[in-house]
Parts: C-alpha cells; sequence; structure tokens
C-alpha cells in the first residue's frame, strides 16, 4: 500500500482530504491505521497510527442518522448515505469485525455524472430512446455500475419529459428534476424494501424505474412485469457478461418455471451493460472495459430456446449495431495504448487466445470503443475523456429527433 500525505487530520479534515485526492473510498477501521482508495489501489493517511475503537465509534455516530448508532450496536451492520456540505455524498456501511469496529464510506460526487464526461461506449445512446422493457448493466463492485446508471438518468433527466422513480439503498447521486418528474426513494428510509417499493411504483404513474439491484426472484418478478406494462426500467447485476447474467436471472427461478421465464425474458430485456474498470497505463486511473448485447431477434431466439452460450459469438457478429464483445473492448484499449499487454492478458475471460497481443500497431474499430486521449476517472465512476466525449451518442440522439 501507498503512503499519503496527511498529517494529525480529524474526521472531517480526513473525508475532505480523501475526497480532494480524487479517492473513491475512505477506510476508517479499528486496528488499522486509516486509508483511502485511488484509482484501485489502498493509501495510508501518512503519519497516522492506528484507530482504536472507541475512535471509530466516534467517526461511526457522525454519519448515521440520530437512531443509526444504537441500531448499529446491537446488529453490527448499518448502511445508509451520507452528505458533507460542499464536499460530496457517500454511501456509507458501519460493521463489527474482530478487533472492533469499522466504517467504509464510497464517496459519491454532488452532483451526477453527465454522459458526455465518462468513457462510455457511444451506441450506449441507444438506451436513452428506449421506451419500454429492462435495461441490466453489470459487473463487479466498485466498476461504476452506479456512475453508469446515474449518467443515463441524468441524460434522460435532459432530455424527455417523463415521471423517473428511482429504489436505491441507499440514495447516492441527486438528481435536481429538470425535465422530468424525479422522486428518489431510500429503502429501510422511505419503504421497507425493494419488492414494497417496486409494487408501490406501479401505482405511482411512473415512466422510467431505477430499482438499485435485482436482489430475489420477487423484485425480479415485479421488474419485469413492470417492464412488460410499457414502463422502462433499470437495474443492476454482479455478473460479469450478458450470457451469465441471464443465466443468473434465470436460477432465480424454480425449474419448473424456467421455461416460461426465459420466454419472458426473451421479450423484455432490451439490454445488458457489463463493464470492469481497468489499471490504465498511458496516465493514472482506470477505465472501463465493456461488452454491451442488444436484444434483436435473434438474440431473443436464443434466450427464449435457453442457447446462452452462443450469445457472446452473436454479438460479435452484431457489432455494427453497437454491440460490443470483452475482448473487443480489451483489444481496442491494448491497441490505442491505454492498458498493457499484462493487463489484457490477466482481464482477458479467454487467457488461451493470443491475437490480442500479436498486431497492436493499429486501433481495433470497435463500436464507440475510446481513443487514447482519455484522463484518469474522477473519484469512483467512470474516467474523463475529453477527445471524443457524446460522439455518436449525441449524433445519434439528433438524427431521431
Amino acid at each position: 500500500m501507498q503512503k499519503g500525505r496527511c498529517y494529525g487530520l480529524e474526521f472531517e479534515e480526513m473525508v475532505r482530504f480523501a475526497v480532494a485526492n480524487n479517492a473513491s473510498d475512505i477506510h476508517l477501521s479499528s486496528y488499522n491505521v486509516p486509508a483511502y482508495r485511488v484509482h484501485g489501489e489502498v493509501t495510508y493517511f501518512n503519519n497516522m497510527p492506528p484507530l482504536d475503537d472507541e475512535t471509530v465509534i466516534g467517526y461511526i455516530a457522525q454519519v448515521l442518522p440520530p437512531d443509526g448508532l444504537s441500531d448499529f450496536l446491537s446488529t453490527g451492520d448499518y448502511d445508509c448515505s451520507y452528505a458533507l456540505e460542499g464536499c460530496a455524498r457517500f454511501r456509507v456501511n458501519a460493521f463489527r469485525q474482530r478487533h472492533g469496529s469499522s466504517l467504509v464510506m464510497r464517496i459519491i460526487k454532488e452532483k451526477p455524472p453527465e454522459m458526455a464526461s465518462l468513457s462510455l461506449p457511444e451506441s450506449l445512446g441507444k438506451i436513452l430512446i428506449l421506451q419500454e422493457g429492462l435495461v441490466l448493466v453489470t459487473g463487479p463492485t466498485g466498476s461504476g455500475k452506479s456512475t453508469t446508471l446515474a449518467a443515463i438518468i441524468n441524460e434522460l433527466n435532459k432530455t424527455r419529459s417523463k415521471h423517473i422513480i428511482t429504489l436505491e439503498d441507499p440514495v447516492e447521486y441527486m438528481h435536481t428534476p429538470n425535465k422530468c418528474i424525479i422522486n428518489q426513494r431510500e429503502m429501510g428510509e422511505d419503504s421497507e424494501s425493494y419488492s414494497s417499493a417496486l409494487k408501490s411504483a406501479l401505482r405511482e404513474d411512473p415512466d422510467i424505474i431505477l430499482m438499485g439491484e435485482i436482489r430475489d426472484l420477487e423484485s425480479m418478478e415485479i421488474a419485469l412485469r413492470a417492464a412488460e406494462t410499457g414502463h422502462l426500467v433499470f437495474s443492476t447485476l454482479h455478473t460479469e457478461s450478458a450470457a451469465k447474467t441471464i443465466d443468473r436471472l434465470i436460477d432465480m427461478y424454480p425449474v419448473e418455471r424456467q421455461k416460461q421465464a426465459l420466454s419472458q425474458l426473451s421479450t423484455t430485456l432490451k439490454a445488458v451493460v457489463s463493464q470492469r474498470l481497468l489499471p490504465r497505463c498511458d496516465t493514472k486511473g482506470r477505465i472501463g472495459m465493456f461488452e454491451i448485447m442488444f436484444v434483436n431477434s435473434a438474440i431473443a431466439n436464443l434466450i427464449r430456446e435457453n442457447k446462452i452460450p452462443q450469445i457472446e459469438q452473436t454479438i460479435e457478429l452484431n457489432q455494427g449495431a453497437g454491440m460490443i464483445t470483452r475482448k473487443m473492448s480489451i483489444d481496442n484499449l491494448l491497441a490505442c495504448g491505454i492498458i498493457s499487454p499484462e493487463t489484457a492478458y490477466e482481464y482477458s475471460f479467454d487467457v488461451g487466445r493470443n491475437e490480442a497481443f500479436e498486431d497492436n500497431s493499429k486501433p481495433q474499430q470497435s463500436a464507440g470503443m475510446p481513443n487514447s486521449g482519455g484522463m484518469p476517472n474522477n473519484g469512483g465512476g467512470m474516467p474523463r475523456r475529453p477527445t471524443q466525449s457524446m460522439g455518436g451518442t449525441a449524433a445519434f440522439l439528433k438524427n431521431r429527433r
């Protein structure tokens, strides 16, 4: 772990210092030196001793709501959001561990991101014109899923006159109504659970519903019903590809209902965006690797017939329609000199194929992939790229109007 430059700071000073240094997370844990994460690497606050339990509990008391500390002390876990004026918002988790208490704070910028500021594939612009159906953004923890969804909601808020309801645990980015009516509900505070909030949302005249995560069969079924009845539904899953996303969804159902679920999903699912952040070699920071699947008639047929392993090949054959495979994304980042051969090899999902490393002199012309002009990401979200901002997304939307 690296050493930071920070001397004898109090809680608020540590938080502001970490935010100012583009941290994505802050770790304040008993028996450990205070630390924060930058570009995926854990960094110590310098010249600070390990924290004791009493100090950490004091920090926890500052970020939890008034009745939260007693709940934490009795249960050993607590999730909430916290805002520090003039600094940032935070997704907070307090928990007990063997040596005492710990606090992890995920940093969320005060304003939702602009799609133009993120290195997102241009073909994501197709999602902005969908009227109904289910769209899933998937990837491991810390891969920028929430940031991508926040940017999409922010763009819809600027371009369409709709009613948007978000169901989050906790609320992260705060959206200011523009052309849309926006209601943001926090689980545990504004509603008991995703499933109960989803049931209520269907009676609240929504056009667009953002559900933080599909966690169980009940929430899955309600999300599909909402998508089937004319709503545009966004959510996330912790899966690494479109095929594995569909497998995960189907596995939620008992065996006797899986055939029906495949049929339902084939008509309701509209897109899966799988992403992961890779370390850059051209500058500090990380860059997004993407797989994008839009459900056309061919993929819908593969889902219906449970031929899920054939989906990746179909995505590759449909790159002209804006679809991207993980290998295409890695190859392009490597060819542009944004990631190293070692990173490309490490994150390749098909390590037996070495053609990605044989000819790196020319960029691959994959749909909407970033060029080498990117900048390091600004916190825990997706990275900035000044030389190709909205690019084809703006042109795509303009041509649709």
